[in-house]
């Protein structure tokens, strides 16, 4: 589970919400030195990635990709999770999409003070390049796991995953559909 689904599995209060996203951006010496306040989002996050990177569903979903591909199959698959929770946004949450992701940055503006400055730039750059909303299209998680492979320390073009989004999309349609109501189900209430 990629940012859009973590933040459908937290708990509805800024805190909670944008920790369980820091967990993702920061360095563990730097999640430590937060206010605790953050901490209970920051420990869902870390549940939700364990319950995710063991579940047989998922790791169903990440056999599916070709090998050249399965080094970096968790990172991948989120996206591609994250894709389909968009995708298939009415199913999972009473409201739209962009108002609940504004709710999220409005979140992020609540508890600004609190936010490193390194870890706020990206949270900007989140906002300001509509990074939770791209992922409805295949186009945008390409341009999602291009944007990520520039931080890996070896080159490697995570953008043409994007493809095996598009080859494999039926079986992780299915794959996601049954997968995302038990993470659900464990985690989060409707949205």
């Amino acid at each position: 589970m990629n940012w859009l689904a973590h933040i459908v599995l937290s708990e509805p209060t800024p805190a909670f919400r944008v920790g369980n996203v820091l967990a993702d951006i920061l360095p563990i010496t730097e999640i430590r030195l937060l206010p605790e306040s953050f901490q209970p989002g920051i420990a869902r996050h870390r549940a939700i990635d364990s319950f995710t990177d063991k579940h047989p569903i998922f790791r169903r979903s990440v056999a599916r990709l070709d090998p050249t591909f399965r080094r970096y199959g968790p990172v991948v698959m989120d996206i591609f999770y994250d894709h389909l929770l968009s995708a298939r946004w009415p199913e999972h949450s009473s409201s739209q999409l962009n108002t609940f992701v504004a709710q999220f940055h409005a979140d992020v503006e609540t508890c600004r003070n609190e936010i490193p400055a390194g870890a706020y730039t990206i949270l900007h750059r989140m906002r300001t390049g509509k990074w939770l909303t791209s992922y409805g299209d295949i186009d945008g998680v390409r341009l999602t796991l291009t944007r990520m492979s520039m931080r890996l320390k070896r080159p490697f073009d995570l953008g043409s995953a994007a493809d095996q989004l598009a080859q494999h999309y039926p079986a992780l349609e299915q794959d996601f559909a049954e997968f995302f109501p038990l993470i659900q189900a464990r985690f989060a209430q409707r949205v």
